[in-house]
């Protein structure tokens, strides 16, 4: 199976059964709120994201292949534990770099939107639907 269809299915079923397999060991990631290397520490903030957050979802809305970089454009939601339950909404995109292995060796997060107004969907839960 091809990368491709690995990323499309991994996506599908987020944050269950990841496919960790097709990360170069020393992988560096990158999102607004983490920066760090290793597939184990990655594995440590899926396993966070699966533990804490109700119901996290990641949408894939494109997937697209050019030489060694890879880009998806994607949705995560997910309800946040607090009494009042509010869903989150993060829109936005990733760029994976391939070695000559093909494996992911750099996986960085971009959001559409700024921290502050993800707090915002905490705080205003109302004001974002």
């Amino acid at each position: 199976m091809d990368i491709i269809s690995i990323l499309k299915e991994d996506y599908q079923r987020f944050p269950a059964n990841q496919t960790y397999s097709i990360y170069a060991k020393d992988v560096y990631f990158k999102d607004p709120l983490n920066e760090f290397r290793g597939v184990d520490r990655y594995k440590q903030m899926i396993g966070f994201i699966n533990h804490w957050f109700g119901t996290p979802k990641l949408e894939l809305h494109n997937i697209s292949q050019s030489g060694d970089t890879i880009e998806t454009r994607w949705t995560l939601s997910w309800t946040t534990p607090l009494p009042w339950k509010p869903r989150i909404a993060i829109p936005g995109w990733s760029e994976l770099k391939l070695n000559a292995d093909g494996l992911i060796v750099s996986h960085i997060d971009y959001w559409d939107c700024s921290r502050l107004d993800v707090l915002k969907q905490h705080l205003f839960p109302e004001k974002n639907r």
